[in-house]
């Protein structure tokens, strides 16, 4: 009998959540299976995969063949390179403990990039959330000042001419000003000149 590790689908329509099984290869795809080994979720970021990594190594070292999308799960949680090193290990190549500190090893940084993706999807959600909140907040104030603008009382033709003559009157100030500036240096030249006389 020809086993294979795949995928059975579940859940909804649009929002589909698949389990991992281990099945003859001559049953349905929703149907009888031998084992189920885990579970796949793609409709978060990132995908949520929940795995019994130790029978999945089993039923792989058996000889369990995965469909390409149960191998690219395998390969992302590392049970096929556990069952490389353990090929290592059968063929004289490798010790138990360097299989162990190299996994061990491999688990380590994928989980680092793991993280660093985490966080970068989360830094660019707060920036895009932020640049949404400014871009609202500047429509609001836009929208609030259009209203404050309609609203206003329109200016009667009395208050017209009462805002006519002041700004006038301002300008007229202005003007004669330095105008006595200049008389007021001439008159000190003239008293100069008469108590010199």
């Amino acid at each position: 009998m020809a086993t294979r590790i795949r995928l059975q689908r579940h859940g909804r329509k649009r929002r589909a959540i698949f389990t991992i099984v281990v099945a003859d290869q001559r049953a349905k795809r929703d149907g009888k299976y031998i084992e189920k080994i885990g579970q796949y979720n793609p409709n978060t970021n990132p995908a949520t995969i929940d795995l019994d990594f130790d029978r999945a190594v089993d039923w792989v070292m058996k000889g369990a063949q995965p469909s390409d999308t149960a191998r690219a799960i395998l390969s992302y949680k590392g049970v096929l390179m556990k069952k490389h090193l353990l090929e290592g290990v059968k063929k004289g190549a490798l010790t138990e403990e360097q299989v162990e500190e190299k996994f061990n090893a491999w688990l380590e940084e994928k989980e680092n990039r793991i993280q660093s993706k985490r966080e970068s999807l989360t830094s660019a959600k707060d920036a895009d959330r932020k640049a949404r909140l400014e871009a609202e907040a500047e429509v609001n104030k836009k929208r609030a000042e259009a209203i404050a603008a309609k609203n206003a009382p329109e200016p009667t033709e009395e208050e017209a001419a009462e805002e006519a003559t002041e700004e006038v009157a301002a300008e007229a100030p202005a003007e004669e000003a330095p105008a006595a500036e200049a008389e007021a240096p001439a008159e000190e030249a003239s008293e100069e000149e008469k108590s010199a006389e």
